[in-house]
């Protein structure tokens, strides 16, 4: 494999300043950010530390040797603290935080909308009302099928919403203003049936709806990995098809990017993980949503970084559990109900921004560059009676 430098000498065309090319095969080049490379190697290395510190501390306290003797090895005084409890909750935390994140990018970039993330275009409240429904009619009498449904609920949703956005194509503004809609009528049935149930199925739903960790283990774990392995094809071309949906619509066409199919194959990819996640976890919020604008900030990149998503996410989502599991001892905060006390604040300052971007000067008008001149030699033309 030979790395090419930013600048290649002898022509005149010249890369983005900090983006190599790589030639793993003479007709095979790909395009590497290095600033992104670093950030991901960073993430990745922040993941390990927190999943080794979430491994270690709760009610009792485990030695990082202890830990990894035991995951290595099995059995021992701390099998079960460490093997049977928390090491597949961490897992699953991981996973579930990294579909969240590559969800979010996916949806955010097709919306161009910071603000945009599956939750906020009904995944979340799909997945719940078709959770709620089947304990209420009884059609699911397993706790294990409840993630099966809620999938379907948050699938079904979000093509409810792609269906009535839809007019002569997919405008980023209705997808968005539709998915809140069609959120808010699928929480008013789940609120229906917490004031018209018994005691106990309230309690399951409530707790499945705040969004937690608390008792997933390998059964979860294995269907969301199984999830994102068979996604990873998908995710190699959503990565490329980013790129030219990064420019306007008109200029993404002339460059043979078919855009109304690009935008729908990577708004179903985002729904799918989006829908996993949460059927593994339940509707944890604000993850989607603060994952790739972070990662975005630390690379510095033009478009949402997939990977950096994805690895801010599950930084985000296992640290955050590590805090609700040991803020109040003995007392176990749903890592959904943290994350959103944290994302409430993120939010609005998003919102801030945001105006204050649309109030800001054109960067045109700012330097006071002129309007390139018309070629029509009739646009200016005396009319002649």
């Amino acid at each position: 494999m030979t790395a090419l430098p930013v600048r290649e000498k002898g022509s005149g065309s010249s890369l983005p300043p900090g983006v190599t090319v790589l030639r793993p095969r003479p007709r095979l080049s790909v395009l590497l950010h290095r600033r992104s490379a670093v950030v991901a190697l960073a993430l990745g290395v922040a993941l390990a530390l927190v999943m080794g510190v979430s491994a270690c501390v709760g009610q009792v306290f485990v030695p990082p040797g202890e830990v990894w003797a035991t995951v290595r090895g099995g059995g021992g005084a701390y099998d079960l603290v460490v093997n049977e409890l928390r090491v597949p909750r961490i897992a699953v935390g991981a996973l579930v935080g990294a579909a969240l994140g590559l969800a979010g990018a996916l949806v955010q970039s097709v919306t161009r909308n910071p603000l945009a993330s599956p939750d906020v275009i009904g995944v979340g409240h799909g997945a719940a009302a078709a959770t709620v429904l089947a304990l209420a009619t009884g059609t699911v009498a397993s706790p294990g099928a409840l993630p099966a449904v809620s999938v379907a609920g948050g699938l079904a949703a979000a093509a409810l919403v792609y269906v009535l956005a839809w007019r002569r194509g997919m405008q980023a503004s209705r997808f968005v203003l539709t998915g809140v809609g069609i959120g808010v009528a699928l929480s008013a049935v789940v609120q229906l049936y917490l004031t018209d149930s018994e005691l106990e199925a309230a309690e399951q739903v409530k707790l499945w709806l705040t969004g937690s960790l608390n008792g997933r283990g390998w059964e979860q774990a294995g269907p969301l990995g199984v999830v994102l392995l068979l996604c990873l094809p998908a995710l190699v071309w959503a990565s490329r098809a980013l790129r030219p949906l990064g420019l306007d619509a008109d200029t993404a066409a002339a460059l043979g990017v078919r855009v109304q199919r690009t935008q729908l194959g990577l708004t179903v990819l985002g729904v799918v993980l989006a829908a996993t996640a949460t059927g593994a976890a339940g509707p944890i919020g604000f993850v989607a949503l603060t994952a790739p604008q972070l990662a975005r900030r630390l690379t510095r990149t033009p478009q949402l970084p997939l990977l950096g998503s994805a690895l801010t996410g599950a930084v985000v989502l296992v640290g955050a559990d590590l805090v609700a599991r040991t803020l109040l001892p003995p007392l176990e905060i749903p890592v959904g109900a943290l994350t959103a006390l944290v994302g409430g604040p993120y939010l609005l300052w998003l919102l801030a921004a945001a105006e204050g971007q649309g109030r800001s000067p054109r960067p045109s008008a700012a330097r006071g560059t002129a309007r390139p001149a018309t070629t029509d030699p009739q646009a200016k033309a005396p009319r002649r009676n």
